[in-house]
């Protein structure tokens, strides 16, 4: 695993429980530092426990969200009332409900075609954190998931959007489904403040394992520069480590 990292190894309904607890920990350090939080979601469905508790009561009135800016770290080429659209499933399970600015949701056009979406958001990154030539986005928070191939954002292994290093977001196509994407690249994911895993179930565990002897691997390949990351693990997921 990378180095600069914590695991947490946790039973499963209770992994969102302590994601919600760094998202809103994370989100008043940023807002006292900075007067704004700025995170990059995931979708998958180990996402979804920690997007409804954002949606409830004590957290939907405790955390700044008026102050809190919301990304993606990937997305798929489909429109955003698509059951595959990351975007789609996090406003039915929690953006509907918070009290946050519309203007402060910053999605992934996903209904145009995978290259022009991914130079929009591209643009739309470069408009809000005011970048110079060179610069890369800083991140406060980035949650993350990982597959059972070792991917994660849209990053998949054997693709050439492992080694970009100049652009901000790419297109790609791979997973399940098999469909066009837009993802992060490893040079924006690499420079967050913090960077939380959420890691479910017996299939990835194999993977888990594999990460220290197989750098190559797509998770793996997530150091970052400035921050720490922090592996919430649920008990069929690190099964297979030796010193959780």
């Amino acid at each position: 695993m990378p180095k600069k990292q914590t695991i947490v190894v946790l039973d499963t309904g209770d992994l969102a429980s302590r994601a919600v607890e760094l998202f809103k920990a994370a989100a008043e350090a940023s807002v006292e530092r900075t007067g704004r939080f700025v995170v990059a979601l995931s979708g998958g469905s180990t996402m979804r426990g920690m997007h409804r508790l954002l949606a409830v009561p004590p957290t939907l009135t405790s955390v700044p969200w008026v102050q809190t800016h919301l990304f993606w770290a990937d997305e798929r080429c489909v429109p955003a009332g698509d059951c595959d659209s990351n975007f789609g499933t996090a406003w039915k399970d929690m953006l509907r409900y918070l009290p946050l600015p519309r203007d402060n949701i910053h999605r992934v056009r996903g209904s145009l075609s995978p290259e022009e979406a991914a130079e929009e958001y591209e643009l739309r990154l470069n408009r809000f954190f005011q970048l110079a030539v060179g610069e890369y986005p800083v991140f406060d928070l980035v949650v993350l998931g990982m597959g059972k191939d070792g991917h994660t954002a849209s990053l998949f292994p054997g693709q050439r959007a492992l080694y970009e290093e100049t652009r901000l977001a790419v297109a790609v196509k791979g997973g399940s489904p098999d469909v066009h994407r837009v993802t992060l690249t490893y040079p924006v994911l690499n420079q967050a403040r913090q960077i939380v895993f959420l890691v479910t179930g017996k299939e990835k565990a194999e993977t888990l394992k594999r990460l220290d002897s197989e750098p190559e691997l797509p998770a793996a390949r997530i150091k970052p520069l400035r921050g720490d990351v922090t592996w919430l693990l649920d008990q069929e997921a690190a099964s297979l480590l030796s010193n959780p």
